[in-house]
C-alpha cells in the first residue's frame, strides 16, 4: 500500500509518451473536423443540419465510451485497452475516405469516436501504475492536462492545413499514420497489464458494463438531439416523450446497480458537485460553439479556403495554450473563484465581439476577437477541474471525473445541435449573430454562477 504523504514517483519520459499519444487522439479529431464541414457538406450534397450529426455523434459516442472503456481498462489492463483502441483509429481512418454516403461516413466517425475513447481513461490508469500505485506527480498530471487542451485547441489549426493540402480525407488518413507510429511505441514503451494474463471473460463484461444504464443515457442524448434540430424545419414533439422514458429508465437503472454507468444519486446528492457540472457543460456550450461557428463562418460566407482558416483561428489556439499555465497559476495563488470570474468575463466579451462580424469586418478586427476566445478554454478548464477536486469526495473522484467528462461532451452536442438550427438555412452573418447572442447569454449566465460561487484558495 502505497502511503499518501510519499513523494510521487516519476515517470519515465518514454512511458510518459507514449500515454500522451493515447489521449490526444479524441480531442484533436473533435475539433479538426471544424475545417473539413464545408467540403464535406459539398462532396455529399448535405447541409448544415445533416452535418451536425457527424459532429454531434462522435460526441455522443464520446460521452458513453470514455466512462465503459475507463471500467474495461481497470478490469482488462490500460495497456491492452488502449492498443486495441490504436487498432480501431487505424481501421476507422482507413475506411472513412473510401465512404460512399454521407451514412457511412458517419459510421466511420462512430467508430474512430470509439478508438479514440480509449486513450484517456487508459492512459490515467497507466500514469498512477507508471507511479507506483499513488498519485502521480503534478508535472505528469499537467503534462496530460495541458497536452488534451492545447490539442483541442489547435485542432482547426492542423485540419485547415490537412484539408489544404488533400481534401477532407486527410483528416481521416492522418489517424492511420498516428495509429501505426503510436501502436509499436506502446507495445514496446508501456508496463504490461497485470490483469486477465490468461484471457478476458464476457461474464466480467457483462458485470461491470451496465448496457441498460447505456443504452438510456444513449437514448435520451440521441432523442433530445434530434428534437433540438428538428425545430430548423418542423418540430417532432413525439421524442419529447421518448426523452422522458430514456430518462427513467436512466434512473431506474442507477438505483438497482451498485455501480451504475450514470451516478444519478451522487450527482443529486452533491449539489456543489451539480452546480461545478452543470457550469463545466454550459461552458463547453459556448467553447465548442465558437469551434465549429467561426470556422465554418469564415469558410462559407466569408470565402476563406481551409488553410486560410486555419491560420485565422490560430490565435485562438495559441492563446489558449499560453493561458492554461497561467490559470493554474492564478488557481494555486486566489482559487479557482479568480480564475472562472476572468475565464467567463473573456467569455461575455469574446461571443459578443462575435456578433459584429460581417462579411465586411476586416481581418485586422477577427484577429483580436480570436484572441479573446481563446482565453477562457484554459482559465475555465482549469478553474473547474480545480472545482471538481474540492466538490467531490475523495473515494469517489473517478466517479465524479467520469461525471465531469459526461458533462463536456452533453455540452458539446447542444452547440452542434445549435449550429444545426441557426444555419439550417445557409451559414451566414445573420446566423452567426444569433448563435453569438445566445452564447454571449451562457456566458452572463456563466459569468453570474462564477461570482456568485464560494472561493476556494487552493493549498
Amino acid at each position: 500500500m502505497v502511503s499518501p504523504t510519499a513523494a510521487p514517483a516519476r515517470v519515465p519520459g518514454r512511458v510518459l509518451a507514449a500515454i500522451l499519444l493515447g489521449t490526444v487522439l479524441n480531442p484533436i479529431n473533435s475539433s479538426m473536423i471544424a475545417v473539413a464541414l464545408v467540403r464535406v457538406g459539398r462532396d455529399f450534397d448535405v447541409g448544415v443540419v445533416s452535418l451536425s450529426w457527424l459532429i454531434s455523434s462522435f460526441y455522443l459516442v464520446a460521452a458513453v465510451g470514455q466512462s465503459v472503456l475507463g471500467r474495461l481498462a481497470d478490469q482488462f489492463g490500460p495497456r491492452r485497452l488502449q492498443c486495441l483502441g490504436f487498432v480501431v483509429v487505424i481501421v476507422a481512418g482507413a475506411l472513412g475516405p473510401f465512404a460512399p454516403s454521407f451514412g457511412w461516413l458517419i459510421a466511420a466517425r462512430l467508430l474512430l469516436a470509439v478508438g479514440t475513447s480509449a486513450g484517456y481513461p487508459a492512459g490515467l490508469a497507466l500514469l498512477r501504475r507508471a507511479s507506483g500505485g499513488g498519485r502521480p506527480a503534478p508535472s505528469s498530471i499537467a503534462a496530460i492536462t495541458i497536452a488534451n487542451s492545447s490539442t483541442a485547441a489547435l485542432g482547426p489549426v492542423v485540419g485547415g492545413g490537412l484539408v489544404a493540402l488533400a481534401g477532407w480525407p486527410a483528416i481521416f488518413l492522418v489517424n492511420v499514420a498516428f495509429g501505426l507510429v503510436a501502436l509499436p511505441l506502446a507495445l514496446r514503451w508501456l508496463p504490461r497489464d497485470r490483469q486477465h494474463a490468461g484471457g478476458v471473460s464476457l461474464a466480467v463484461v457483462r458485470r461491470i458494463v451496465d448496457l441498460p444504464g447505456i443504452a438510456a443515457f444513449t437514448a435520451l442524448l440521441a432523442s433530445m438531439l434530434a428534437l433540438l434540430l428538428s425545430f430548423a424545419e418542423q418540430p417532432l414533439w413525439w421524442l419529447v416523450p421518448v426523452a422522458l422514458l430514456a430518462g427513467a429508465a436512466l434512473v431506474w437503472s442507477d438505483r438497482r446497480r451498485a455501480e451504475p454507468f450514470l451516478d444519478v444519486r451522487m450527482l443529486a446528492g452533491n449539489r456543489r458537485l451539480l452546480a461545478v457540472c452543470a457550469q463545466y457543460l454550459l461552458v463547453n456550450v459556448v467553447a465548442f460553439g465558437i469551434f465549429f461557428a467561426l470556422p465554418l463562418w469564415l469558410e462559407a460566407a466569408r470565402g476563406f479556403s481551409s488553410g486560410q482558416t486555419g491560420l485565422l483561428v490560430a490565435p485562438l489556439a495559441g492563446v489558449a495554450v499560453v493561458a492554461a499555465p497561467v490559470a493554474a497559476r492564478l488557481v494555486a495563488r486566489r482559487g479557482e473563484r479568480a480564475a472562472l470570474i476572468a475565464g467567463a468575463c473573456a467569455m461575455v466579451v469574446g461571443t459578443l465581439l462575435l456578433a459584429t462580424f460581417t462579411t465586411g469586418t476586416p481581418l485586422w478586427a477577427i484577429v483580436p476577437a480570436t484572441v479573446v476566445l481563446g482565453i477562457p478554454i484554459g482559465f475555465n478548464n482549469l478553474g473547474l477541474q480545480s472545482a471538481l477536486y474540492g466538490a467531490s469526495d475523495p473515494e469517489r473522484t473517478g466517479a465524479a471525473a467520469g461525471l465531469f467528462q459526461t458533462c463536456r461532451f452533453v455540452g458539446a452536442v447542444l452547440s452542434t445541435s445549435l449550429l444545426g438550427v441557426v444555419f439550417a438555412d445557409g451559414v451566414d452573418s445573420a446566423g452567426l449573430h444569433e448563435l453569438a447572442l445566445v452564447l454571449a447569454g451562457v456566458s452572463a449566465f456563466v459569468l453570474a454562477a462564477s461570482v456568485g460561487r464560494r472561493g476556494v484558495r487552493a493549498r
